[in-house]
């Protein structure tokens, strides 16, 4: 098989850049038909790649790619979930050339989406091509890939709810997480949940004159930027009443295991263009950016922000917050506690709002499973070292919506690396994490199935 992968690899790299080129934006109106354009395509790609069918189901958003491979029903089932939509590419002017014109350079190819989750959803396109190429199918495999994984998947429980039946299989795998390092492959074993608002300031009923109002009137952006900052004490730990009650505290014991990441902090600065680290006393960077909540300002605005200067005290001020939960905190309990205490701060000079916009919870995976153990297999077959597991700081939502609606454990066997730049300029994918990838996924089916057996 992996004789099949370097006879066609370029073909492959030539097809992920068709799908690359289409801005698939799920966040932006204007991208709509791209982003349905896009679902049109990855539903052709599964039929040439073998698929028995491949459907786009529509939901209240942008539709979900459905697809089937089934050899036997008393095989096992490997459902795979990736999706299709992308990041917006903003700022654009930080970008070494056009986010959606892919360019290959370094061995990397570089465009929206090319790691998160386009390259890596089109693995297993390719991985099933050469499965069924090579007449090697072990087990049933179903795809489910969506189109608004970005924008908070809002349509996904509908449609899992609705196709409940459809879906059953004994394990969800999915490629939208990271390595730790190409020499030091590992399996990703747990996520942070999310809870993500936006809050609106508001002062004087309209802009007024700097000179004439300004000392006499609350200045909304002044007071967000004070509100903001009283979310956080001087240990960096969030101040919101009842935000710590129900963290998953680690042992000591894991987190002597965790200390055993080959992780240097100074290399990591370097490649950041920091001098220096902030985080939560008390704890090491690692654990820091994967088993802590956390509480971060992702934009805010307000007033004149043109070209030269506009003396201008603003009627309001505006900021995007993000909170990244760990094991047992619940996105909605923290949502409410951050709107109570958020309001309850705010100064009688202006009026605040707190509106929600989505949330997903943590979620962990066993280790011990048959699943796990069919992937680390395959990482050491196919790189030739045993995978470590590792958490990640990052949130994929439906993780846990899957084993609360189809009762199945995923592992998330992705292939990316942190300074692939997801969701940040110059977005890339390394041409040999997506080959090695295709490599790996086939594997896995191969050693789940036979595993399965025993």
């Amino acid at each position: 098989m992996n004789q099949y992968i370097q006879t066609h690899k370029d073909r492959f790299l030539s097809e992920l850049s068709e799908l690359l080129r289409i801005p698939s934006v799920s966040a932006d109106p204007k991208c709509a038909n791209d982003v349905r354009r896009a679902a049109l395509f990855v539903k052709k790609e599964l039929e040439k790649a073998g698929a028995d069918f491949a459907e786009i189901i529509e939901t209240e958003g942008y539709p979900i790619v459905y697809a089937e491979k089934m050899i036997d029903p008393s095989l096992p089932t490997v459902l795979v979930y990736g999706h299709y939509d992308v990041q917006p590419p903003d700022p654009l002017d930080l970008w070494h050339s056009p986010p959606f014109e892919p360019v290959v350079k370094d061995g990397k190819i570089y465009a929206r989406g090319a790691c998160d989750d386009k390259g890596q959803m089109y693995m297993h396109v390719k991985a099933l091509e050469t499965l069924v190429s090579s007449g090697t199918v072990p087990c049933n495999i179903k795809m489910m890939i969506e189109g608004e994984e970005e924008v908070g998947s809002d349509n996904l429980e509908y449609f899992v709810k609705k196709y409940r039946d459809r879906l059953a299989a004994d394990v969800i795998l999915i490629s939208d997480t990271s390595i730790f390092s190409n020499e030091v492959p590992s399996i990703t074993t747990g996520l942070r949940g999310l809870s993500y608002l936006e809050v609106e300031v508001t002062g004087p009923d309209r802009d007024l004159h700097s000179g004439v109002y300004g000392g006499g009137v609350g200045n909304p952006i002044n007071v967000l930027c004070d509100m903001i900052h009283s979310l956080l004490d001087e240990n960096n730990r969030i101040t919101v009443p009842g935000f710590y009650d129900d963290v998953q505290e680690l042992t000591p014991e894991e987190r002597t295991e965790m200390a055993k990441i080959p992780f240097d902090e100074i290399h990591y600065m370097q490649k950041l263009g920091v001098e220096g680290l902030k985080g939560e006393k008390g704890y090491t960077t690692l654990e820091r950016v994967s088993i802590r909540p956390t509480l971060d300002v992702n934009g805010i605005w307000g007033g004149y922000t043109g070209e030269g200067a506009k003396t201008v005290l603003p009627s309001k001020a505006f900021a995007k917050i993000s909170m990244r939960l760990v094991p047992n905190q619940s996105s909605k309990k923290i949502t409410e506690l951050f709107k109570k205490y958020f309001e309850s701060i705010a100064p009688k000079s202006v009026k605040v709002e707190v509106r929600p916009h989505h949330g997903g919870e943590p979620a962990v995976t066993p280790i011990d499973s048959v699943a796990f153990q069919a992937a680390s297999r395959a990482f050491e077959t196919a790189w030739g070292k045993k995978p470590i597991p590792k958490r990640e700081g990052g949130s994929i939502p439906i993780v846990a919506l899957f084993e609360k609606e189809l009762g199945l454990k995923s592992v998330l066997m992705g292939f990316g690396l942190d300074s692939d730049n997801i969701h940040s300029p110059n977005e890339h994918y390394g041409l040999m994490n997506f080959y090695k990838g295709i490599e790996t996924i086939t594997l896995f089916h191969q050693y789940f199935a036979e595993m399965m057996r025993k």
